[in-house]
């Protein structure tokens, strides 16, 4: 033990001696960088290194592997499946970007903009915005998560049925390699036809191949009108059918079509006390729908038309549209609040899963009966990106239970959730990512040739396993080392 620890303090103390004391946290210090985002998992780390540039990046990459210290790349630290976090306060060091910040150029002309992996998402959409111009990826955590991170885990959000995923919207990556080369893709062509597209390697690789440090985003026209909804429906297979009616009649200007359970603005109210409910009545299902856009088309006619007709036809019960700014953030506040109330509820089962579209509302039927059969006391909370398939089925234990009992159902929660899911085509990971927390069902679902190709190319980037050990499949060199991070 007494030559562990004196390792531990020799290699803090390399890093120093390499890389200047303003560049490395250790101590008490990096507690905040080794807790999960919503506070269950505590892991450890020797040290934080945090770069400002990308040449201290690389120097950062290379102290490391010279330490022979396995890296934890991190950004805004808000994954939802333990992607950033450390385990191993001996031998992993992690590398924040969260003072690589700066946005290196905006081109209006070529609806394009250069940024450093640590700006916050809102930071970049905000210096959008201010040229006339929109950055789409929307997430309920876009005022502290960055970039890089966004970029690694290939985030999703609200806007992907119009826009989608980040993979989409990268036009060009700068990457650190694990032995501190770099590799300079920050293009700004939207057509590049030479051979294979090495930044899509990078792109929801959650850092396990290399340190995402600047990325070269598509921009679009900023939508000059927004129209908000939110129709109040008798079910799931009644919202798909207004889905599909939406789709015919909005085409391309919709931009977001969420559903919720009436749930969803109970705990939205207990999250929030100065909210509202926005209908009179309680309803089965709600669908919050957004459609916009630019120049000649009339956003406010073509949504009050589409709902009159909803309404004529009986597929719609109900609906409210927004008359402001204010009353449209009001909607999306029921849909954000939630999951701020079930967080106030204590411990729970969250998942991020996908399934076909035409088998979403049976999926989410056999799913929540399954779970009610075998976990009477739990309470399901199924909501979602409808044209996307993807649909997070929630599940909050009974409450009042002690820490020893909430773990056992969430556990059983999860292989019952991913049973029915499995029958129905679909993944465990829409949009989150696979990280630490979601790695046993991942591999446990992986078809050989996939896992062989994923392993060679780990190998050929990181032969030392040297990138972000224990996320979403084990290096052959580290099987032997890694145990898996174990939730509180």
């Amino acid at each position: 033990m007494a030559d562990d620890m004196a390792g531990q303090v020799g290699d803090a103390e390399q890093l120093r001696a390499r890389l200047g004391p303003d560049l490395v946290l250790t101590g008490e210090a990096v507690l905040p960088y080794c807790r999960d985002w919503h506070g269950d998992v505590q892991g450890q780390a020797l040290a934080v290194l945090r770069p400002r540039s990308t040449s201290e990046a690389q120097d950062c990459m290379r102290a490391a592997a010279a330490l022979k210290l396995r890296v934890v790349p991190q950004g805004g630290n808000t994954g939802l499946v333990l992607g950033a976090l450390p385990e191993d306060g001996a031998a992993e060091v992690v590398i924040s970007l969260e003072r690589m910040t700066r946005i290196r150029s905006l081109d209006a002309d070529n609806f394009s903009a250069v940024v450093e992996a640590g700006a916050v998402l809102e930071q970049v959409m905000a210096a959008a915005e201010a040229e006339g111009l929109f950055f789409p990826l929307t997430l309920g955590a876009q005022g502290s998560c960055r970039i890089g991170g966004n970029v690694s885990t290939n985030a999703g959000g609200v806007n992907v049925l119009r826009y989608g995923m980040t993979r989409e919207l990268v036009l060009g990556l700068e990457v650190v390699l694990p032995d501190g080369q770099l590799f300079e893709g920050l293009s700004l062509l939207r057509k590049d036809n030479r051979g294979i597209d090495l930044k899509q390697l990078f792109i929801g690789a959650e850092g396990t191949l290399g340190l995402v440090t600047a990325v070269a985003l598509k921009l679009l026209p900023r939508p000059e009108q927004v129209a908000t909804a939110l129709v109040a429906l008798d079910g799931l297979e009644e919202v798909i059918a207004l889905y599909r009616q939406a789709r015919r009649d909005c085409c391309d200007l919709m931009s977001a079509f969420e559903f919720m359970p009436p749930l969803a603005i109970e705990l939205a109210c207990e999250a929030m006390p100065d909210l509202r409910p926005p209908l009179d009545a309680a309803h089965p299902a709600y669908a919050l729908i957004e459609i916009s856009g630019s120049g000649l088309v009339d956003i406010d006619d073509l949504m009050t038309r589409f709902l009159e007709g909803a309404l004529m036809s009986g597929l719609a019960r109900d609906g409210v549209v927004a008359q402001s700014r204010a009353q449209a953030a009001g909607l999306w506040a029921i849909r954000e609040g939630m999951n701020l109330g079930q967080a106030m509820r204590g411990r729970h089962l969250r998942t991020d899963v996908s399934v076909p579209l035409s088998r979403l509302a049976t999926f989410v039927a056999e799913a929540e009966a399954a779970v009610a059969a075998e976990l009477p006391g739990c309470t399901c909370v199924s909501y979602g990106h409808v044209g996307d398939g993807n649909v997070h089925l929630n599940v909050l234990p009974d409450y009042g239970l002690g820490p020893d009992m909430i773990v056992p159902q969430i556990l059983k929660a999860k292989k019952i959730v991913n049973e029915v899911l499995d029958r129905h085509a679909g993944s465990i990971s829409a949009e989150h990512g696979i990280g630490r927390l979601k790695k046993p069902e991942f591999e446990a679902r992986l078809p050989p040739v996939q896992r062989e190709l994923l392993t060679r190319i780990k190998t050929a980037l990181d032969p030392a396993g040297m990138m972000n050990p224990g996320c979403q499949m084990d290096h052959p060199a580290e099987a032997a080392h890694h145990a898996p991070l174990a939730e509180n």
